[in-house]
């Protein structure tokens, strides 16, 4: 079996490498982008099979990562997690109509993350 692609978007380092220590898995390949744009291009160059992505970024927020990424040729593929210290349904509303396909809130443990990743057979065949 191919190992799934993940991008991790947070602008804190320590965030992301607690994601991909959260989930490592051999099934999983992780990639990392400190910021949306960065994201963005990464994903132009490749689409990812999953993304993990920060709401509140310097320059490019989440909430626009998100919508231009589903407006790409492929961006339609990846699931999408929304991730944000803040339980404000609209916010989480906005994700979610923007394409995101889940929302986790920080800080998360492993269960909670592994549980939003791997709920919809993320890294199934």
């Amino acid at each position: 079996m191919t190992p799934k692609l993940c991008l991790v978007v947070d602008d804190s380092d320590i965030l992301r490498r607690v994601a991909i220590n959260l989930l490592q898995s051999p099934e999983l390949n992780f990639i990392e982008a400190e910021s949306g744009d960065q994201a963005l291009s990464m994903c132009k160059a490749g689409m990812p099979d999953t993304i993990i992505v920060d709401w509140q970024m310097p320059g490019m927020s989440g909430l626009e990562f998100i919508n231009a990424l589903r407006m790409q040729d492929g961006g339609d593929v990846p699931f999408v997690i929304y991730c944000s210290t803040e339980n404000d349904t609209k916010d989480i509303a906005r994700a979610l109509a923007a394409g995101a396909n889940d929302y986790l809130l920080k800080p998360f443990d492993r269960d909670a993350l592994r549980a939003v990743f791997f709920h919809e057979e993320v890294i199934a065949a």
